[in-house]
């Protein structure tokens, strides 16, 4: 049953008790989970992407980003990790490193939280000011309207008397008056009416969730399978501009070249190669892929998974380069993100934001770049189903990514570690 629309106010967010509004931004914060299939050293080696990217964000002023990303790093690093399977290989010290850090961010989201009860009550009084007002408002124009039409009513009434009067061809006798416009009417207001007649609540927020931690409940996995053809496409139902806050990407254009070149005899041979894009950010121009690398790996016609990533991070570490996202062939088949695609790179696109995935397809001469929409982090973050599967339709789960730039002016260097 659809609700009654009401009318829109400046404060968007206002009508929203300033209580039941932080625990909706918290719920939505902590919306995430981890892919146990995705080598664990992958989330603590980008982690400190999410707390960078809630400094800039803190620094910017964007309190409710700065705080979900905090919040994220905490939800991810105190409870759900604890559930992936290679747990227990992770080093002391990167325990202790990510420890550290949550001693340093929890206090600061604290303060932000306050920061945020306080912004949020500022604006919920200005609502109910601008609610009152347009009470006020109504009343007065309600009152003029009355007014108005009991005018109109007794002038209707004297003519009416005076063209009687004419017809019976009499005229009023001295002494006599015609009737008079009644003075003003008083305005009723049905004495005073409550300032609000419907607060605007959430609906029923998450319901798996558990009460004392407030913190996803890990799920069963279903281990269903699909044929790759039933592909979501993206869907374009409005212009696709580049998500607010985004920090661009710069993709040497000899990258998918040179990429496809060491790709080329798994493609002959109908099997996916994967390789991982890593570069740098320079605080001015955002982040510039200056590095492919390809970890050991085995693939099929539809999939390919990694192997020893630690090699992979002796590499970052001697380069000093960050995760920019992940590059993969579809030998037969075109440009698109499968299931299995969309849950991969919701373990990138969750430590940042930013990640993109490009997908190379030789056969059909197509190259895509896509990350995830807002809608499709939330559907794909808690979907428990693995291998290929059907996700919800309705709103695109991905979008080609508007925040790239292809350039020639730098290229990238291939680093093959298989």
């Amino acid at each position: 049953m659809s609700q009654p629309q009401k009318q829109s106010h400046p404060v968007e967010m206002g009508p929203i008790e300033p209580h039941q509004r932080l625990q909706k931004l918290i719920a939505d914060s902590q919306r995430v989970s981890i892919d146990p299939t995705m080598p664990i050293n992958r989330y603590y080696r980008s982690g400190n992407q999410i707390v960078e990217t809630a400094d800039r964000a803190l620094r910017d002023g964007n309190l409710e980003k700065a705080f979900t990303f905090y919040l994220r790093f905490v939800t991810i690093f105190v409870e759900l990790i604890l559930d992936h399977p290679g747990y227990k290989s992770v080093l002391p010290t990167d325990k202790q490193q990510t420890k550290d850090k949550i001693k340093k961010i929890l206090p600061r989201a604290e303060e932000i939280r306050q920061k945020l009860l306080e912004k949020y009550t500022g604006e919920y009084r200005l609502y109910l000011k601008q609610l009152q007002q347009e009470r006020e408002e109504q009343e007065r124009e309600e009152a003029a309207r009355r007014q108005a039409k009991a005018v109109a009513a007794a002038a209707a009434a004297a003519a009416a008397v005076e063209e009687a009067s004419k017809a019976a061809g009499s005229t009023p006798h001295p002494g006599t008056s015609t009737p008079s416009a009644p003075p003003a009417v008083a305005v009723i207001t049905d004495g005073e009416a409550k300032l609000i007649d419907q607060v605007l609540y959430p609906s029923d927020f998450l319901t798996d969730r558990n009460h004392g931690t407030g913190l996803l409940l890990a799920g069963e996995a279903a281990d269903r399978r699909f044929d790759r053809a039933l592909k979501p496409q993206p869907k374009p139902s409005a212009p696709v501009t580049a998500p607010v806050g985004f920090r661009s990407i710069v993709v040497p254009n000899d990258t998918m070249r040179k990429f496809l070149e060491l790709a080329a005899a798994n493609t002959a041979a109908n099997r996916e190669t994967c390789a991982i894009l890593a570069g740098s950010l320079a605080p001015a121009a955002g982040f510039t892929i200056t590095h492919v690398i390809f970890p050991k790996q085995s693939g099929t016609s539809d999939s390919c998974n990694t192997m020893n990533e630690e090699e992979i991070a002796v590499v970052q570490d001697r380069h000093n380069l960050i995760t920019l996202g992940w590059i993969h062939t579809h030998p037969s088949q075109t440009a698109f993100l499968s299931s299995v695609d969309l849950h991969t790179h919701c373990s990138y696109q969750l430590m940042l934001e930013e990640a993109i995935a490009i997908v190379c397809s030789p056969k059909y001469r197509e190259t895509g770049f896509y990350n995830l929409t807002p809608y499709g982090m939330d559907a794909i973050s808690q979907c428990r189903q693995t291998g290929f599967h059907p996700h919800p339709a309705g709103q695109p789960l991905f979008n080609t990514a508007q925040h790239i730039i292809l350039s020639d002016a730098v290229a990238v260097r291939v680093i093959d570690l298989r």
